[in-house]
């Protein structure tokens, strides 16, 4: 719930971190002694633990759920953290590593979930240490960052191709967030911040001991502890760490003379990479695998790609980027959501609609489907995105049909009482198709 006295804690961390951006932006070379002391403030603390609520997501390894927290006084829960990092007792718990799918059938990321008490301590050294990092990111960065989205960073590979630099290097890196070395990510860190108990506290969480899910009563393993690398994906620290270790990459490339030797940009979304130049894209590859090498950072061979786009197609952030072509039979450089990003939703409304939900209400599940088509054409809605929903509506109305008829046993004129227009208009079903006529170019 927010109150005026929320609202007003929330202002207070704002104009904080307004006072560390100008500074940090003011003083590319300043280093920031003293921010620890910023950790058990009550307004911070207050603020974290409303964004980590509103996040939501499962309890930790130690099962201390938001319900258990709330049954025990939000506010006494927060002045026992207070005082653990107010007096130097604060230690982090290990870290309950899933397994989420990806798009590609039978692929999954690890994902690591730290515990609460966790999650709210890094969220607040997140918001002090943001303000200070993002002073420095640059302008290639487009991951984790205010008023920057993966749309965006779509658009400026759509607008670089379009500028002639169609030299292009889709470069995939194994396991970015999981190799990134511990030491030398610190002295990325240490160069902004010389707070000895804040860097104490960001070596301790990237040595979280890890916990698997489906584990059958083995204990916690210390791989980032022993192998001096990877911070979890997962933890509401990592894509501030992600992106200050990435900027090496980008700031490197500039000043070992890359960008004007190949005339060559850079889009990078956390471990998405393109770089698009006029130049060879073997060449920037040798120069990228020579700086990846450096920053020991491995890249998947089998997945980069050194390719000369539009005349061969590239996927980047869900989009097929390539030659489109309009009604009249010209041709252009344009976007459309891939064919592995439509198929995966797909297959996610397949999954909702299979049998094992037939008990399930009607009304909750048009709601869980309309939620995943909404959050899906939310994000795929550049180029030409037309034949995509299309499709996308064909199998949703076929799916639902099949799971309404076997629901109410409709064996005969399931195409009259389930019909598309039914379930549009009286079922409350999400259509596409019709977003379209506010997107122009679809």
């Amino acid at each position: 719930m927010i109150t005026d006295e929320s609202l007003s804690e929330s202002n207070k961390v704002q104009k904080f971190q307004n006072v560390l951006y100008a500074k940090a932006k003011a003083e590319p070379e300043f280093r920031f002694y003293t921010l620890s002391d910023k950790m058990w403030r009550d307004d911070f603390l207050r603020e974290a633990y409303r964004m980590v609520r509103r996040n939501g997501g499962i309890a930790g390894v130690d099962g201390e759920s938001f319900a258990h927290i709330e049954a025990k006084g939000v506010d006494r829960w927060l002045g026992e953290l207070s005082q653990d990092l107010r007096h130097g007792t604060y230690q982090p718990g290990a870290v309950l590593e899933v397994k989420i799918p990806k798009k590609e059938s039978g692929r999954f990321r690890k994902l690591g979930i730290p515990c609460i008490r966790d999650r709210v301590a890094q969220t607040v050294a997140m918001l002090i240490l943001s303000p200070i990092f993002e002073a420095d990111l640059q302008d290639e960065q487009y991951a984790y960052r205010a008023k920057r989205s993966a749309n965006d960073a779509v658009k400026r590979a759509h607008g670089l191709l379009n500028h002639g630099f169609n030299e292009v290097v889709d470069c995939d890196l194994s396991n970015y967030f999981g190799e990134i070395p511990h030491a030398q990510l610190m002295k990325s860190v240490a160069r902004r911040v010389s707070d000895g108990r804040m860097l104490g506290l960001i070596k301790a969480w990237l040595e979280m001991p890890v916990v698997a899910k489906d584990d059958n009563g083995g204990g916690p393993t210390c791989r980032a502890r022993k192998e001096r690398k990877g911070t979890p994906q997962g933890a509401p620290i990592s894509p501030l760490l992600s992106n200050v270790y990435m900027r090496r990459f980008i700031v490197g490339w500039k000043r070992l003379g890359y960008a004007q030797r190949f005339g060559a940009h850079i889009v990078c979304y956390a471990d998405d990479l393109s770089i698009f130049g006029r130049s060879s894209a073997r060449q920037m590859l040798t120069a990228v695998e020579r700086m990846m090498n450096q920053l020991q950072l491995p890249i998947n061979r089998d997945k980069t790609r050194c390719l000369r786009c539009p005349q061969e197609s590239m996927k980047f952030l869900g989009y097929r980027i390539g030659w489109n072509y309009r009604t009249n039979g010209s041709v252009y450089i344009g976007t459309r959501p891939s064919k592995a990003s439509v198929q995966s939703l797909c297959r996610k409304v397949s999954e909702q609609t299979s049998r094992k939900y037939g008990l399930m209400d009607s009304q909750e599940m048009v709601r869980r489907l309309n939620w995943m088509l909404s959050g899906w054409s939310n994000y795929f809605y550049l180029g030409q995105v037309s034949p995509a929903y299309s499709a996308i509506d064909r199998h949703t109305t076929k799916r639902l049909r099949q799971w309404l008829s076997r629901k109410h046993q409709v064996k005969a004129g399931k195409y009259v009482r389930f019909s598309n227009k039914r379930l549009w208009n009286d079922h409350g079903l999400v259509c596409l198709a019709p977003k379209t006529k506010n997107l122009p170019w679809a």
